[in-house]
């Protein structure tokens, strides 16, 4: 008997909602509609844009008939299983700056309340959920009140390369985990939104007690309760188990655990993983490590929506994880506005918004 399979529309008909597999990147589906077109377990058959030249490439370049300029006709007409929003995090588009102060723009967290208060079943968002704690609040709330199953755009955490290591760090590879450090020079929200959720996805999810951090450059005047660019940033976390994680500016998207016992590190954006061991006074000893053979990380989160859908079972990426890493995210330029000192989470204060796409 055929697993059943479900009907998938995106919103937002740009780069991740159609165009992204032209740049290049990988061989395997990476945006939502080669994804969907990819998977057994969906259906791509309609999409929303407000630009009606996207939606006409998109149909045409999809196949795809359904396209609409307003999304909740779309919902409303093709009886959606799996909606994906794709667009710009804060409008407008493609600004790189906050048009003003008193503009605090949310596509994310707006569609999200939407589609929940509608009743789509599953949910993809890209990242950030949302741009403040008080956005992201309601997206909590929204989410758990309908039962949506849902999973955000931070991909390492659905992509085979780094569960190998995820699974190897937990089965006791490296012993006691003591710190975790990333490399990449990044922006906060658009970048360090990926590394923040890729280390404690590394380590099992624990939760994060407090975070400090630096905005970057140094030379910005960040002041007040709305940060007008997406600034690049470092940072140091502190999870509850006592294991302690830092951003090193430099390199090019790695991640290493070190534990009482060895450290083990993912290499090259997750292209090869190196384990090492503690060799007396020779130092550090590499051990053998069985690579994985990559499979499309946005395949893998698609799919894993299906499969929370079905067994009832809490999404890999789900909405109480995603918020307490959105809210470490924004805890950095919180602490930054405090001058560099740890601040606890839950934030008291919940209202900084910080611009970005």
């Amino acid at each position: 008997m055929a697993e059943k399979t479900y009907r998938v529309g995106i919103i937002g008909l740009g780069r991740m909602g159609s165009t992204i597999d032209d740049e290049g990147h990988t061989e395997l589906p990476y945006s939502i509609a080669a994804s969907a077109v990819g998977s057994p377990r969906l259906e791509l058959v309609a999409g929303a844009d407000l630009d009606g030249d996207k939606c006409a490439a998109f149909a045409q370049r999809w196949n795809v008939d359904a396209v609409y300029g307003d999304f909740r006709e779309m919902v409303e007409r093709a009886s959606l299983d799996l909606v994906a929003v794709c667009t710009a995090a804060c409008l407008p588009k493609p600004h790189s700056r906050s048009p003003g102060p008193e503009r605090r723009d949310d596509s994310h967290a707006d569609l999200t309340v939407a589609l929940c208060e509608i009743g789509v079943p599953m949910l993809y968002v890209e990242k950030a959920m949302a741009s403040s704690m008080v956005r992201a609040d309601e997206v909590l709330a929204a989410v758990q009140k309908a039962g949506t199953v849902f999973n955000t755009g931070v991909l390492r955490r659905f992509d085979n390369r780094y569960a190998v290591v995820r699974d190897a760090v937990l089965a006791g590879a490296v012993g006691d985990v003591k710190s975790v450090v990333h490399y990449a020079p990044s922006s906060l929200m658009h970048g360090h939104i990926h590394s923040i959720d890729t280390v404690s996805y590394l380590i099992g999810d624990p939760s994060i007690e407090a975070v400090r951090g630096e905005l970057l450059p140094r030379d910005e005047d960040f002041s007040g309760r709305h940060i007008a660019f997406d600034p690049h940033a470092t940072y140091q976390l502190r999870f509850v188990n006592g294991v302690e994680a830092w951003t090193v500016p430099g390199g090019y998207w790695e991640f290493e655990v070190l534990g009482s016992d060895g450290s083990i590190r993912s290499l090259n954006n997750g292209a090869g993983v190196l384990l090492r061991k503690p060799s007396g006074k020779r130092g550090w000893q590499e051990e053998p490590f069985e690579a994985a053979t990559p499979k499309s990380p946005v395949v893998q989160c698609l799919e894993d929506l299906v499969a929370a859908y079905e067994s009832g079972q809490p999404s890999t990426g789900n909405v109480e994880v995603t918020h307490h890493i959105t809210e470490a995210c924004i805890g950095i330029a919180e602490s930054h506005l405090r001058g560099g000192s740890w601040v606890d989470l839950p934030l008291t204060e919940r209202d900084l918004y910080i611009f970005h796409v």
